[in-house]
C-alpha cells in the first residue's frame, strides 16, 4: 500500500470571506490556517500534499503559500477548472460558479496514486484530527465495500458568531460507522444552541452535539471513479434544473454510496476546536486561539525554524 497523501481544496472564491482567504495571516509571523494544517499532516506521517487551485491563482499561491510548504513536504498541484465537464456536455452559457466540493476532487484524479485525506484550505482542524486519519489510512484498503472514513466533530465547537456556516450532518451506528449525512448549507448559532434552515424563514433546531463532517475524509483511489460517476449524473439531472449555481457536493456522493451499499464509512472523533475564517470578523478570535496554542506548546512560536 502506498503512503496516504493529503488533498486540500483551495479553489474557493472566500466570497462570503471578501477574497482569498487562504493567502491570509493568522499569527504575528506571517503564518497562515493552512501551514498549521500542514505542520500537524507532517506531524502525523503525511509526505506528500496535493493541492486543487484555480490556475489563475498558481503565480500568487506558490508564491505565498507553495514555495515555503515545498521545503518541508513535496508539494504538486492540480487546478480546478470549470470546463472540465463530462464528455458530452458543456458549460451553461453565464456560469462563473465553481462544480463544488466532489468536482474539487475529482480534479485531481490525475495525482493521486492510493490512499488520500482531504481537507479544506481554511479550516483549522486540530493535531488529532490529521494523526486519526493517517492511522486509519495506512492500514485499511477495500475489501468487499469501499473503505472509507472521516473525522466527526461536534457542531457546537464548528460555529462562527459572525454568520453562517454549512456543514454535512452526521448520523451514526453503534460501531461507529457513518449511515447518514445531510449537507445543511445554513447553520447559524441562536443563543446556546444551533439551528438551520432551508428557507431563510423556518428554523430547525440541531442539538450542540451533532456529529457533523468538515470535510476531513480519507479515501481509497477508488473514490475517483464514483466522483466521475456521479459528476456525470449531477449534470443530467441537477445542471438543467440550476445551471448556474447547481452544486456537485463531496458528502452526497458518499450518502449515495452509502445508500446503495458500496462503502462503508469510519468516523473517527475528534475532541479539538475548529477554526476557520468564514467571515473577516472571524480572524481575530482565530489569531487569538492559535497564540493561546503557541503558549500552550501545540506549535512553536516559528513553525518553520
Amino acid at each position: 500500500m502506498n503512503k496516504p497523501d493529503l488533498v486540500i481544496m483551495a479553489a474557493g472564491l472566500g466570497s462570503r470571506y471578501g477574497g482569498l482567504k487562504q493567502m491570509e495571516p493568522i499569527d504575528d509571523e506571517g503564518n497562515k490556517i493552512i501551514d498549521f494544517s500542514i505542520y500537524d499532516a507532517i506531524r502525523a506521517g503525511f509526505e506528500r500534499v496535493v493541492f486543487i487551485i484555480k490556475r489563475e491563482n498558481e503565480e500568487v499561491f506558490r508564491e505565498c503559500i507553495g514555495n515555503t510548504l515545498a521545503n518541508h513536504i513535496q508539494v504538486e498541484y492540480a487546478f480546478q477548472d470549470l470546463n472540465d465537464v463530462p464528455v458530452g456536455f458543456t458549460v451553461p452559457d453565464g456560469r462563473e460558479k465553481p462544480w463544488g466540493t466532489a468536482h474539487a476532487v475529482l480534479s485531481c484524479r490525475d495525482k493521486i496514486r492510493g490512499p488520500f485525506a482531504v481537507i479544506n484550505a481554511d479550516d483549522y482542524y486540530g493535531k488529532e484530527a490529521f494523526q486519526v486519519i493517517y492511522d486509519y489510512l495506512s492500514t485499511h484498503e477495500d475489501n468487499g465495500k469501499y473503505s472509507f472514513a472521516m473525522v466527526g466533530y461536534e457542531l457546537g465547537k464548528t460555529l462562527t458568531e459572525n454568520g453562517y456556516v454549512s456543514r454535512g450532518v452526521c448520523e451514526t451506528d453503534e460501531n461507529g460507522f457513518l449511515t447518514d449525512i445531510t449537507e445543511r448549507t445554513h447553520i447559524e448559532k441562536k443563543g446556546n444552541a444551533a439551528a438551520y434552515t432551508e428557507d431563510g424563514i423556518e428554523y430547525i433546531v440541531l442539538p450542540m452535539g451533532t456529529t457533523v463532517s468538515m470535510n476531513l475524509w480519507g479515501f481509497t483511489e477508488s473514490i475517483m471513479k464514483e466522483l466521475q460517476r456521479a459528476f456525470t449524473k449531477f449534470f443530467v439531472n441537477d445542471v438543467p434544473a440550476r445551471p448556474l449555481k447547481a452544486e456537485c457536493y463531496l458528502p452526497f456522493v458518499v450518502d449515495s454510496l452509502l445508500r446503495e451499499g458500496k462503502a462503508s464509512v469510519r468516523v473517527l472523533n475528534s475532541k479539538d476546536r475548529w477554526f476557520g475564517v468564514t467571515y473577516k470578523e472571524d480572524k481575530p478570535f482565530v489569531m487569538e486561539a492559535i497564540a493561546k496554542l503557541k503558549e500552550q506548546g501545540v506549535y512553536p512560536k516559528r513553525l518553520w525554524d
